[in-house]
């Protein structure tokens, strides 16, 4: 068995959860997909328990170096602030997935503990890194930063569930640009 292997097993897998969820997740299914038998799954991955939480927790750790990318690539914070929705936009591009850890939220009270532990820490990555830039923006200050951030986190994680539901991407950036046009992602430009 080689990391190739479970790379591949860890893709197929990502890619299922964002359809399915976590009560989609088959090792059947995910052994035809990766070209290998349902058993070698099990040698990397023993449960589909521990399939869950591997999933959900490269998810988050891959989330977490797209946002500080993120942050480098723009020269102030509310200019990546303002880019934030990308993120989760690009799941809806890629054939209208939606967020896997959004979704496995939606699972939440049929998820083993482990998977519950990594879909926790995907939302406390992404409100820590939204506090942290609504701060250095002047946004927000360290009092109000998280309760501004979880307001962030939920509207554009529940802005890609209704574009999903509908198929239709463009309800996805409508919302977008009414929460700016609102102010949540800060104060709107005279």
């Amino acid at each position: 068995m080689s990391t190739n292997s479970r790379e591949a097993i860890l893709a197929a897998a990502r890619r299922s959860a964002q359809v399915h969820g976590y009560c989609g997740l088959n090792f059947r299914d995910l052994a035809q997909e990766v070209g290998i038998k349902s058993a070698s799954i099990h040698y990397y991955f023993p449960s589909k328990a521990d399939l869950g939480a591997a999933v959900a927790q490269r998810y988050w750790e891959d989330t977490a170096a797209t946002l500080e990318a993120l942050r480098a690539e723009h020269e102030s914070p509310a200019a990546a602030l303002a880019a934030y929705p990308r993120v989760f936009r690009i799941s809806l591009e890629n054939e209208n997935r939606l967020c896997l850890c959004s979704f496995m939220a939606a699972e939440y009270d049929d998820l083993p503990d482990p998977v519950k532990k990594e879909v926790q820490t995907f939302t406390d990555v992404n409100v820590a890194w939204l506090g942290k830039v609504l701060e250095e923006a002047g946004i927000a200050g360290a009092g109000e930063s998280e309760a501004r951030a979880r307001a962030i986190f939920a509207a554009v994680a529940g802005a890609q569930l209704v574009a999903r539901s509908r198929a239709d991407i463009s309800l996805f950036d409508a919302m977008m640009d009414s929460y700016r046009t609102a102010g949540l992602f800060g104060p709107v430009a005279a």
